[in-house]
């Protein structure tokens, strides 16, 4: 059964649609529709809309951590939606995270709805350390364990507690993993993470080790070029079919990924339309 994959909120767009510093995925698979992450803003809503997409067709949604360019456009998307529908998240979306510059005010990171007004409009959320299976073949990573030497969290991330401030561990980062007959489908949402090490979880959790696709935010934004090598390089082993990066990959490492794999990368940005086996 086929996989469609629409990008509905990005910081790049196609004609006529809106782009923001934000990620949405509307995932359409196995008669299952479901929305990965709600954008900054009105962007994923409006651009459904644009794209003749009815978000009354979706059946779960998946957040993929709790900073609000994943987490912003939640309201409006529950009104659109205007039913009861699950959402799956780690329990740490709900952390105070922020931002820290040196010289700066800190700018809240954290998901700018309150939780009782998400839960107002329908929301009802399954809080969970554990990958969640959607369907015979889709499911969550869950917790992504950081493994490889080469990638680290962002240094510049935390959060507010009672006790004072600590750096985000970012526990709450997870990506949606589908079983396709060529192969691993993995979409992230920032992979804060890593890509790497979210992809080696990915082959560990399913027992699959071909990845034929990954799609979404790599987080490469502040990546030395020695940790953009080396991400290169591990992905050529992995032998990597497509490549559809966008959003905190940054531009940068964007050029690098497309110069590296050539026919097999391409620029995701909103409106795009990826099918796959």
């Amino acid at each position: 059964m086929g996989l469609r994959i629409t990008t509905l909120s990005e910081n790049t767009a196609g004609r006529g649609l809106l782009a923001e510093w934000g990620l949405s995925f509307f995932i359409e698979s196995d008669g299952t529709t479901i929305l990965l992450d709600a954008g900054k803003s009105i962007v994923a809503s409006h651009n459904a809309d644009t794209l003749g997409i009815d978000l009354c067709r979706v059946d779960k949604i998946i957040l993929s951590h709790g900073h609000s360019d994943h987490t912003g456009g939640l309201k409006q998307v529950l009104r659109k939606i205007n039913k009861e529908i699950e959402i799956i998240a780690h329990p740490d979306i709900w952390a105070v995270k922020y931002r820290h510059h040196e010289g700066k005010e800190d700018r809240p990171m954290g998901i700018p709805s309150p939780r009782p007004e998400l839960e107002s409009l329908g929301a009802r959320f399954n809080l969970t350390t554990e990958p969640v299976a959607i369907t015979d073949r889709i499911m969550t990573s869950g917790e992504i364990p950081m493994t490889n030497h080469f990638e680290e969290l962002d240094s510049g991330l935390f959060v507010r507690e009672d006790a004072g401030s600590r750096p985000d561990e970012l526990n709450d980062d997870l990506a949606l993993v589908i079983k396709t007959e060529p192969g691993l489908v993995v979409i992230l949402g920032c992979a804060h993470h890593g890509i790497i090490n979210t992809l080696h979880h990915a082959q560990k959790l399913t027992g699959i080790k071909p990845i034929h696709a990954v799609l979404g935010g790599a987080h490469l934004l502040y990546a030395s070029e020695e940790r953009i090598r080396l991400t290169v390089k591990v992905l050529k082993e992995l032998d990597v079919k497509k490549l559809g990066l966008c959003h905190c990959t940054s531009l940068p490492a964007t050029c690098v990924l497309a110069r590296e794999f050539s026919e097999r990368f391409f620029f995701n940005n909103t409106g795009t339309v990826t099918e796959l086996p």
